[in-house]
């Protein structure tokens, strides 16, 4: 199963297993990100957890990921929607800084990659983009992306309509890696969708149930005790559809963002006021929920149908060679 499009995977962010740890709002603290990476996955900064939950000075953030990794390469997200100069500057700024302190892998979300790809490929680095479809597929690879984090409808946080496999079909055709996001929890899920053809796998829920990540015991334990049918779909924390667990506070929240919201986000100007109230109110949420030890009755907490498979919360470490051996053992 040690395919030519895994090693290309392998070759491009410099590991020796094809896993990601996705970069996560609020959970993705520098002890995970550094311990994925330095078990041979990669880790991704996510620069907002970074400074604004975790307190890290944003370039001294990226130097204790580095110390704590062991110099192992790991990947930065940036956030490329226009949603106001002010922020637009702060991400380049962020990129500009990572590049500065080595980083080679950056993961783009939410807008056209093209800047992020020409610094990157500036200095012989890499850039993976979201995508939930062919659509946005095509306009990754038209702005020169080197791959495609495909994100799919079994994801935690926001997450896509299309299955694993619909998905892979959609997007092989653009000649590109393919990064499974979504729906693995375990060994045996991880071989499985190398073994569909994916160059590789980014994880989210299964990396917060580790030792490592900072999220309170209890949101850890909800997803070790939850089952694919435990987690919903709510358009109430962005705007758009991210998957939760369907705790009592999600059930008096709702799912559904009413009439008034779906105009406001089909108006080419309004939109962009409705994505930044939601936006503000879905950090708060997160920040406040999702790192307390609360009973499930007034948290927020997300994550993906893997919880299905996640049945213990154990060292990150231990994931990445469980996932290791799965892998070598399909080669065998």
């Amino acid at each position: 199963m040690n395919t030519a499009i895994q090693q290309r995977f392998l070759l491009q962010t410099g590991t020796t297993v094809p896993l990601i740890c996705g970069p996560m709002y609020p959970c993705s603290n520098p002890e995970l990100v550094a311990a994925v990476s330095a078990a041979g996955g990669i880790g991704i900064v996510q620069p907002i957890s970074l400074t604004y939950v975790h307190g890290h000075d944003y370039r001294e953030g990226l130097r204790l990921i580095k110390a704590l990794s062991g110099g192992r390469p790991f990947g930065f997200n940036a956030l490329v929607e226009k949603s106001s100069r002010v922020y637009e500057e702060r991400m380049i700024r962020w990129v500009d800084i990572a590049l500065e302190e080595g980083v080679r892998f950056f993961i783009t979300s939410l807008g056209n990659p093209r800047w992020v790809v020409e610094k990157a490929h500036a200095v012989g680095g890499v850039v993976y983009h979201d995508v939930v479809n062919r659509r946005w597929g095509e306009k990754g690879r038209d702005a020169g992306v080197d791959g495609l984090i495909a994100v799919n409808n079994r994801a935690g946080g926001h997450l896509g309509d299309r299955d694993p496999r619909a998905l892979l079909d959609e997007l092989a055709p653009l000649g590109l890696p393919l990064v499974a996001a979504g729906g693995v929890g375990d060994a045996g899920e991880f071989a499985q969708m190398l073994g569909l053809g994916y160059a590789a796998v980014q994880c989210g829920t299964r990396f917060i149930a580790t030792t490592e990540c900072k999220s309170g015991a209890s949101y850890k334990q909800a997803i070790v005790a939850a089952k694919e049918r435990d987690i919903v779909s709510t358009e109430r924390l962005s705007g758009v559809p991210v998957a939760v667990i369907n705790t009592p506070y999600i059930q008096r929240l709702g799912t559904n963002i009413g009439w008034f919201w779906r105009w406001m986000f089909r108006g080419r100007k309004t939109k962009h006021w409705a994505r930044t109230y939601f936006g503000l109110i879905g950090l708060w949420r997160l920040k406040r929920d999702q790192q307390r030890s609360g009973s499930g009755k007034n948290e927020l907490w997300q994550a993906g149908r893997s919880v299905e498979t996640i049945d213990a919360v154990v060292p990150a470490g231990e994931i990445v060679d469980g996932f290791a051996a799965a892998l070598r053992s399909a080669d065998s």
